[in-house]
C-alpha cells in the first residue's frame, strides 16, 4: 500500500489540490451567494452549471488531450480554471458567474482525464483496484479539507477565492516536472444508453436520482444552513461532517452489498433516506442535532451511486462494462444537472426548508419505481462478492475512470478505448449520443436482479452463476 502510494504520489497530490480547490469554490459562492439575499434559483443554477460543464468536458478533453498532449491539455486547462475561479472577484454579474462555473466544470473535466489516463497507464492488474480505491479517497480527502479552508476563512471575502487559485495553479507543478512518458490517449468509451436502460433500469434510474440528490445537497446546502442562522464555520462543519459520513460508510455498505441482495439493498437505502430528509425538513434542526442527521445523510446518500453500479456491473456482460462505465457517468452527471435548477424552484417557491422535502420527493419516487421494475423482472441469481467498488457520491472522475475501474477487464479497455477499429467502435460514443437518455416505452422486463421468482429459479440460477 505505501508503494503505492509514493508511486503516484504526485497524480494524488494533484487530484487533492483539485477537489479541494472545488469543494472550497462551491462551498464559498453558495454561502456567497445566500449572504447577498440572491434568488434560490441562481444558487441551484451555479450548481447546474458547474455539472454541466463536467459533462461537456468529457467531449472536449479527448480531442484536446489527442491534439497537445496529456501535460500541455492539463496546464491549459488549469489555466482557464484558475481564471474562471479569479473571475467571481472581477464581475458581480450572475449571468457571467454561470459561465464561469460552466468553465470551472470543463476545466476540472479535462484534468480528471488527464490524471486518469496516467494512473491508468501507471496501474497494473494487481494493483489496480488499490490504485482506484486510494484515488477515491483522495477525493474524499480534498473535500474536507476544502469545507476546513473555509471554516478557516469566514469572512467571506477574496482569500477563499485566493486558496482556490493557489490550489489549482499547485496542482500543475507536480505533472509539469513529471518524468514519465505520456500515456497513450484514450478514445471515448461507447455509450450504449438504449440497452442499458433496458437491461438495468433499476441500476441507472438510481444512479440518475442519486446525481439529482447529491447535486442539490453540494449546491444548495450551504445557502440552506446559513439561511438557518448557521454561521460560515458551522456551514463547513455541517458539510465535511457529511461527506465524512460518506466516506466511512464505503467499506461497510460494501460488506453488506456481498451480504444482502444489493437490489433489496438500495430500497431499503432509499426509505431511510427519504425518512432522514423527511425530518430535516420538518424538524426544527441545530447543533449536534443537525450534525446527527446530515451524517446519517452523508452515509445514505453518498453510497446509492456505488450500490446501484455494483448493481450494474454484476448484470451486465464483461465486455460491455466500459459502455457502462461511460453511461453510469453521463446518467449521474445529467441528473446532477437538473437536480439543482429545479431544487431551488422549489424552494424560491415554497420555502428554504423544500431543499430537503425535494429530496424526500425524489427518495419517493425512487422507491415506487424501483418496487415497479422489481415486480415486473424476473429475478437471477448473479450475485458477484467482490462486484461492491468504492466510489464518490460527487461527479469527481472522468469517462476514462472505466479504464480505471478494477471491475473492467483490462483487455475490453484495450479493444474499446485504444483500438478504435474495434467492432464496438462503431457504437455510438459521447459525442453522438447525449440525448438519448431515456427508455422506449415498455422496455422494463429485462434481465437484472430482482426478487419475484420461485425458490427452484434460485436454485436452477444459483447453480449456473457461481462465480468462478
Amino acid at each position: 500500500m505505501s508503494n503505492i502510494l509514493r508511486s503516484f504520489s504526485s497524480l494524488y497530490f494533484a487530484t487533492l489540490l483539485m477537489v479541494l480547490a472545488s469543494g472550497v469554490l462551491t462551498t464559498y459562492l453558495g454561502l456567497r451567494l445566500a449572504a447577498d439575499s440572491a434568488a434560490q434559483i441562481w444558487i441551484g443554477g451555479m450548481m447546474s452549471a458547474y455539472y454541466l460543464g463536467l459533462v461537456a468536458g468529457s467531449k472536449v478533453g479527448h480531442r484536446l488531450i489527442a491534439r497537445v498532449g496529456h501535460i500541455r491539455a492539463f496546464v491549459a486547462s488549469a489555466g482557464i480554471t484558475t481564471a474562471s475561479a479569479l473571475g467571481h472577484a472581477l464581475i458581480d454579474d450572475l449571468a457571467i458567474w454561470l459561465v464561469l462555473r460552466l468553465m470551472v466544470g470543463m476545466g476540472m473535466m479535462c484534468m480528471y482525464m488527464v490524471l486518469e489516463s496516467w494512473l491508468n497507464e501507471q496501474a497494473d492488474s494487481k494493483n489496480r483496484g488499490t490504485v482506484f480505491a486510494s484515488y477515491m479517497i483522495v477525493s474524499y480527502l480534498g473535500l474536507v479539507l476544502g469545507q476546513l479552508a473555509i471554516s478557516l476563512n469566514p469572512e467571506l471575502t477574496l482569500k477563499p477565492l485566493l486558496i482556490v487559485a493557489m490550489c489549482f495553479a499547485l496542482c500543475i507543478v507536480p505533472l509539469a516536472l513529471t518524468r514519465r512518458i505520456h500515456p497513450a490517449p484514450l478514445q471515448p468509451a461507447p455509450l450504449k444508453i438504449k440497452l442499458f436502460w433496458q437491461k438495468v433500469p433499476q441500476s441507472l434510474t438510481t444512479i440518475a436520482m442519486a446525481g439529482v440528490i447529491v447535486g442539490s445537497f453540494y449546491g444548495l446546502a450551504p445557502a440552506y444552513i446559513a439561511h438557518n442562522g448557521a454561521s460560515t464555520e458551522q456551514v463547513a462543519a455541517y458539510m465535511a461532517t457529511t461527506v465524512i459520513a460518506g466516506l466511512l460508510a464505503q467499506w461497510p455498505m460494501g460488506r453488506l452489498s456481498d451480504k444482502i441482495r444489493r437490489s433489496r439493498l438500495i430500497r431499503i437505502n432509499t426509505v431511510l433516506l427519504g425518512g432522514v430528509v423527511l425530518c430535516i425538513a420538518i424538524l426544527p434542526l441545530s447543533g449536534i442535532f443537525a450534525l446527527i442527521f446530515t451524517f446519517a445523510f452523508g452515509i445514505l446518500a453518498f453510497t446509492l451511486y456505488p450500490l446501484a453500479t455494483a448493481l450494474a456491473n454484476q448484470n451486465v456482460e464483461q465486455e460491455h462494462r466500459v459502455a457502462l462505465s461511460a453511461t453510469i457517468l453521463l446518467t449521474f452527471g445529467m441528473g446532477a444537472c437538473i437536480g439543482p435548477l429545479i431544487a431551488s424552484a422549489f424552494m424560491q417557491l415554497v420555502g428554504n426548508s423544500m431543499l430537503y422535502g425535494f429530496m424526500a420527493l425524489c427518495t419517493l419516487l425512487l422507491f415506487l419505481r424501483l418496487t415497479q421494475v422489481n415486480y415486473q423482472q424476473k429475478q437471477q441469481d448473479k450475485e458477484v462478492s467482490q462486484d461492491y467498488v468504492m466510489a464518490s457520491g460527487d461527479l469527481v472522475s472522468s469517462p476514462l475512470a472505466a479504464a480505471l475501474d478494477p471491475r473492467v477487464d483490462e483487455q475490453m479497455v484495450q479493444e474499446q478505448m485504444v483500438h478504435p477499429h474495434h467492432p464496438d467502435a462503431e457504437l455510438p460514443t459521447a459525442d453522438q449520443e447525449l440525448s438519448s437518455m431515456e427508455p422506449e416505452p415498455g422496455s422494463d422486463a429485462v434481465p437484472e436482479t430482482v426478487e419475484a421468482t420461485t425458490e427452484a429459479d434460485k436454485h436452477q440460477n444459483s447453480d449456473q452463476n457461481k462465480p468462478a
